[in-house]
């Protein structure tokens, strides 16, 4: 945790002072609490988002995932030496349009345009001035952009259509949706056999147009109640196709896990150097 704190200070604190609100999801580091004492010693409020909500943690996520098309595509364009790069791809994405903000991230931190030498709105008409290697940049700024543009585009042609215009009242049953850790095994199944959803939950509250609060059992007391309409589904009235929570055993991010009862079996596999022992439960 000194680590983050030591980070945060250096690339946040030090450069665009003290956060009023911070909007994060339900990481360990950021809901420990030595991270909220840091916070409310520094004046922050920490606004925890709505699990698994596409417009909060979601946000950040396609965000990252944004910004990884646009290096693929940079690494793919750039080939070797393309971490020289780095820093005129943080310059394309602060200063292009967000949505969000309705302006550009570097024009909301400081309050005005940047100054470049690349028209934005007319990205044809290139005004060249100084040496070749401002020609240079103005070339690769221009491709950086396209590819930004292009990773954009794919993330919200995802988004479109997964988006689920679901609607539900209080008090109806819903079911939830969770997800297997990797390489679990649950009932003899795996992969798509294993099971999706859990429950039925009364429906207790609708949380603006999209989220609703779930009255959960005791079972799932360590996950936040609030879950946005995408993870929800319609209740099925055949019972005998719900499993039971008992025989589910699940993190605070609705993973569910299946801890090894007994060892029925064990080898020793042996290699050249080493020795790996291997045991079946």
């Amino acid at each position: 945790m000194e680590i983050h704190t030591r980070l945060y200070i250096k690339e946040i604190v030090s450069q665009h002072s003290v956060s009023i609100s911070i909007i994060l999801d339900r990481d360990s580091h950021f809901t420990s609490r030595s991270w909220q004492s840091l916070e409310n010693a520094l004046g922050t409020q920490l606004d925890i988002s709505t699990a698994y909500h596409t417009k909060t943690d979601g946000q950040s996520e396609r965000t990252i995932q944004t910004l990884k098309d646009m290096l693929q595509a940079c690494v793919i364009e750039f080939r070797k030496g393309w971490e020289k790069h780095l820093p005129l791809v943080e310059f394309s994405y602060n200063n292009s349009y967000h949505a969000s903000i309705k302006e550009a991230p570097f024009e909301a931190l400081h309050g005005r345009k940047c100054i470049s030498p690349v028209y934005w709105d007319e990205v044809r008409d290139v005004q060249l001035t100084g040496p070749e290697i401002i020609h240079e940049t103005i070339e690769k700024i221009v491709q950086i952009r396209q590819r930004l543009q292009a990773a954009r585009d794919q993330q919200k042609s995802y988004a479109n259509i997964r988006r689920k215009p679901l609607k539900f009242q209080v008090k109806n049953q819903v079911m939830l949706k969770v997800s297997p850790r990797k390489g679990v095994i649950r009932f003899g199944k795996q992969g798509k056999l294993n099971p999706r959803y859990i429950g039925p939950f009364k429906i207790l509250e609708r949380i603006g147009p999209g989220a609703y609060k779930l009255e959960l059992p005791e079972e799932l007391s360590n996950v936040h109640n609030t879950f946005y309409v995408s993870n929800l589904n319609k209740c099925l009235s055949n019972e005998s196709l719900i499993i039971p929570i008992k025989e589910l055993q699940f993190n605070d991010k609705l993973n569910f896990m299946e801890e090894p009862l007994e060892i029925i079996d064990r080898e020793i596999k042996k290699l050249r150097q080493s020795r790996i022992p291997i045991v079946k439960v």
